[in-house]
């Protein structure tokens, strides 16, 4: 095939893997129709080359995900949406090719990995799209151990994808496209629910993969500090879905840093806090982006100012959660094991630990979401297995770890509005309260649409929206800022700051260490269904404990030989303030 034009506007090349050519989508009201609505994304143009790992970024809702569905043709051909513009992969129009033909030449990892389970077991999901290519039993099996063996899934091969953690069921995603063996992999934020450890040996098998030069990557990622070591080029959107920035990973990110923080768009922790170090004074140029960046950067500098000082919270001595020697077991094997803890009121408490811990059973059994067995969970003086389910819930408010598993409704406003009114609150005061609510987590111009109808960043607001809008004394949270751009992770954290600053108990469930470096007082770490540490953020990073990893910053502070007293630093919040030059 004779080479043709880059959809970039370079010089002319072999085809591209990928090629998209002022793309628009409009997503369909219910009835069918596109009336009134605004294409997200709008006229977007990109490609991807063999050998190249493409970042997609931008603010929530901008259309992110909905750009990795027209890779394989789910849009326009499966998904209800409209489509102008043109998208190719691998020379191919996909409006001419159905999306099983698709399916060799692009795989793709969904946001939600439960999207795509279909068998009973570990293996048969692997080898399900393999066989569909009508591919001989041998190279079949070989492909599927292959996969598995990468992401650290071979010794569960038999196990029911149910059993699996949510961290599981994303690696067992990850398998079933590496096993397809596409020239194009598309990956819809494919970490966002694997541990430190896991998140660094997904991204090792993408630098193999884009290493071959035969083969290409999109990837739609909110956490850089470990991605940005891997991708080359980075395209990023506005909030109207439009590109802005097209341009290799490291200089685009160093040069419209402000640019990028202006749109909402994640920064690397590392440059995160070195942006506001320069605020303070101190000369960091070029801008560190990974944490030996900095670390090296911050050893290099003759002095450094103190860092901030550090007000430690004062603990209440009264329990409003009580966990008493709590084991649960699921298909017979035990989850949970012999665990204890008592929370005080006002604790902002994070569970950390690898993927399968027992975190997520963990935030069930606490919520009642999982009835434990009666006497070893007690909220606010509730046992959850013995009482009401509303009762419970005007005590306790739970974010699930997908969004989706608590929508029950048809609108936005009317999924913020059920509690309420199940609890018999006066229907004016219910008005009042969605209203709030709508506008705090921007969702005011989506009220009328259906929950499953949003973006993934877009449903995470709404469900923590749900869970506090009947202003429970507890609330805990599962990976409450999977799939936020950094404004509204911002406010979101900014809004669980408040109601712990407030009084309300907030339990956090994350494998986001910086963020429980900065938020949490409190760090319990599970491993295997049994409490391993509890104690300070500082002094839990300080451990070497399985599946985790120090937060960024740590990373960067705690080999500095010039400066030992920043080996303590952790925190974005421990930087020295920026000076403020008076007038």
């Amino acid at each position: 095939m004779p080479p043709e034009e880059d959809p970039d506007g370079c010089s002319p090349t072999a085809v591209p893997l990928l090629a998209m050519r002022d793309v628009s989508v409009f997503h369909r009201h219910e009835d069918g129709s596109t009336a009134d609505i605004r294409a997200t994304p709008a006229g977007v143009t990109f490609s991807v080359r063999p050998g190249e790992a493409v970042l997609l970024l931008g603010p929530s809702g901008c259309g992110k995900s909905t750009l990795a569905l027209a890779t394989n043709g789910l849009i326009p051909h499966i998904v209800g949406a409209d489509l102008t513009g043109t998208v190719e992969v691998a020379g191919r129009n996909t409006r001419d090719h159905r999306v099983p033909e698709l399916a060799r030449h692009v795989a793709m990892v969904f946001q939600d990995p439960d999207a795509q389970v279909v068998t009973a077991t570990v293996l048969d999901e692997v080898c399900f799209g393999p066989e569909n290519l009508c591919l001989p039993a041998a190279e079949v099996l070989e492909r599927a151990e292959d996969a598995l063996r990468r992401v650290g899934l071979w010794e569960r091969r038999a196990d029911d994808p149910d059993r699996l953690s949510g961290g599981g069921r994303q690696r067992l995603a990850i398998a079933c496209a590496l096993a397809m063996r596409a020239p194009l992999l598309v990956l819809d934020e494919p970490t966002a629910n694997l541990d430190p450890a896991g998140v660094e040996e997904v991204y090792a098998v993408l630098r193999d993969i884009a290493a071959t030069g035969a083969h290409g990557v999109l990837l739609v990622e909110h956490s850089l500090d470990t991605a940005i070591d891997v991708v080359d080029r980075v395209v990023v959107l506005d909030a109207a879905g439009r590109v802005v920035l097209d341009g290799p990973a490291r200089a685009t990110l160093s040069t419209y840093s402000s640019m990028l923080l202006d749109l909402g768009v994640w920064l690397p922790v590392s440059a995160l806090a070195a942006l506001r170090l320069r605020a303070a004074g101190v000369a960091l140029d070029p801008l560190p982006l990974t944490p030996a960046e900095l670390g090296a950067a911050l050893d290099a500098q003759v002095a450094l100012p103190e860092p901030a000082p550090r007000a430690e919270p004062e603990p209440d001595g009264v329990a409003v959660l009580v966990v008493d020697g709590l084991t649960v077991e699921r298909g017979g094997e035990p989850v949970l094991h012999d665990v204890s803890l008592r929370v005080g009121t006002g604790e902002f408490v994070a569970v950390v630990g690898a993927n399968g811990a027992g975190k997520t059973t963990l935030a069930q059994a606490i919520a009642g979401v999982v009835r434990p067995p009666r006497g070893t969970v007690t909220v606010a003086g509730l046992d959850p297995a013995r009482a009401d389910a509303r009762e419970l819930a005007g005590r306790i408010g739970f974010v699930f770890q997908n969004p989706e598993h608590q929508f029950v409704t048809g609108r936005v406003d009317d999924e913020l509005a059920l509690g309420l009114r199940i609890r018999g609150v006066p229907e004016d005061e219910v008005t009042a309260r969605v209203e709030e609510v709508l506008t705090r987590f921007g969702l005011g111009e989506l009220r009328d649409l259906h929950p499953f109808l949003l973006s993934g960043g877009q449903k995470r607001r709404l469900s923590v929206g749900t869970a506090i809008i009947c202003r429970p004394g507890v609330l805990v949270l599962d990976e409450p800022t999977f799939g936020q751009d950094r404004e509204r992770a911002a406010e979101l954290l900014d809004l669980l700051t408040g109601l712990h600053a407030s009084g309300t108990t907030v339990v956090v469930v994350s494998h986001d260490m910086q963020l429980v470096a900065e938020h949490a007082t409190r760090v319990i770490a599970l491993d295997r269904g049994r409490v391993v540490a509890d104690g300070p953020p500082a002094e839990v990073f300080a451990a070497d404990l399985p599946g985790l990893r120090p937060p960024p910053v740590a990373r960067a502070t705690r080999g500095l030989a010039n400066h030992p007293a920043w080996r303590s630093v952790t925190r974005l919040a421990d930087l020295p303030r920026a000076v403020v030059v008076a007038r």
